[in-house]
């Protein structure tokens, strides 16, 4: 009898413990774009930024299309994995619950959005940050539901956040003359619009418990192969690399500011310019043979924009730099999470996560 009163009271006190948010795990939340979608779009249905057909995700896990804008792992994936922290699933998953959620956290990310809610407005349907931030809020009701209000504020303030856009804001915004970002603001102007817009973002996010949260800069965008077929000489769009350096410089700056501002604010910028623009410019030097490219695409009728069951495959996937037009290969993922993993100094607490195998047959190699 002492035993199962003894028993009855560690059951108790557990669940208590359990409840009081103390044994809950750390986990991330993901904020962004195409390059950290791991299937959101999938679930929009009107949305013309879709990875849902092969050859996507062809080296990761099954190499059937999940959602992922590459052939591989995201950044997110890699930098996450390298912490020990679960990778979150896609919030439009229908099979996403809250012990779900207290387990892996939350990819909210979208191909197509922006920090702005103008951008990526020819996609019909994508998610800006600003709705991801609300389907956030909508997270946080339901964990309070689950498991109280004091333990469901010690959890999302443990959690890890990433946020991920940028880019779109850019190529799918104010460099395209339909939109009215184009014609409204100079280049200046854009980038004092996009951190102002951003800075309000954060706060709101930290209002609602973010604490440790990273900021993904903009790489070499105007030397992504969409940037350059659309050039009359193919080389890199120096106006469009010019842009991603001002960008960060305002983001690193920012991020300065916001935790020296907010109380506990652990605000880092994660800047591979440099290291993605010297893959670029000296592929050999680090084990690729193509940075111009895409390893997807229909050959010499481009720009394909999007990699479908016609496309070619270039003969080994982990020799390119570019993926499709615009996202970088597994690959390239790789290095640039371990560029910023090196950079910010975080724990690297897993050193065996290698690329997913591919399947032993690739479709129509391109020699």
């Amino acid at each position: 009898m002492k035993f199962m009163v003894a028993l009855t009271m560690m059951a108790v006190t557990i669940f208590g413990l359990l409840i009081d948010g103390h044994n809950c795990k750390i986990v991330q939340f993901i904020f962004g774009d195409s390059l950290s979608d791991v299937g959101n779009n999938k679930y929009l249905s009107k949305s013309l930024a879709q990875a849902s057909l092969p050859w996507y995700g062809i080296d990761f896990g099954n190499g059937l299309p999940n959602g992922r804008f590459s052939n591989g792992r995201t950044v997110a994936d890699i930098i996450g994995d390298n912490m020990g922290l679960s990778r979150p699933p896609a919030f439009l998953d229908p099979s996403l619950t809250e012990d779900i959620i207290l387990e892996n956290g939350v990819n909210y990310a979208s191909g197509g959005g922006g920090i702005l809610n103008e951008t990526g407005g020819y996609f019909i349907q994508r998610l800006s940050l600003y709705r991801q931030i609300e389907l956030f809020e909508g997270t946080q009701t339901l964990i309070k539901s689950k498991i109280g209000a004091q333990a469901a504020e010690k959890f999302f303030q443990e959690a890890r956040y990433v946020v991920a856009l940028g880019s779109n804001d850019f190529i799918n915004n104010y460099l395209m003359p339909v939109y009215r970002d184009s014609w409204t603001y100079n280049d200046q102007t854009f980038i004092d619009y996009l951190m102002e817009t951003l800075q309000r973002q954060l706060k709101l996010l930290h209002s609602l418990g973010a604490r440790q949260l990273m900021v993904f800069g903009l790489g070499p965008m105007g030397c992504i192969p969409l940037q350059r077929v659309l050039s009359t000489s193919g080389d890199c769009q120096d106006r469009t690399n010019k842009l991603a350096l001002s960008f960060n410089k305002a983001g690193s700056k920012l991020m300065e500011d916001l935790s020296s501002k907010l109380p506990n604010a652990s605000y880092k910028f994660g800047d591979a310019y440099d290291v993605v623009n010297d893959v670029i410019s000296n592929p050999d030097k680090y084990g690729f043979s193509n940075a111009e490219t895409p390893c997807c695409s229909f050959g010499r009728i481009r720009p394909a924009l999007t990699c479908i069951p016609a496309s070619v495959l270039c003969k080994d996937r982990s020799k390119y730099v570019f993926w499709d037009e615009y996202h970088p290969s597994d690959s390239a993922n790789e290095l640039i999470a371990r560029e910023l993993i090196k950079k910010l100094g975080f724990l690297r607490v897993d050193e065996t996560n290698g690329p997913s195998p591919a399947p032993a047959i690739a479709p129509s190699p391109e020699e």
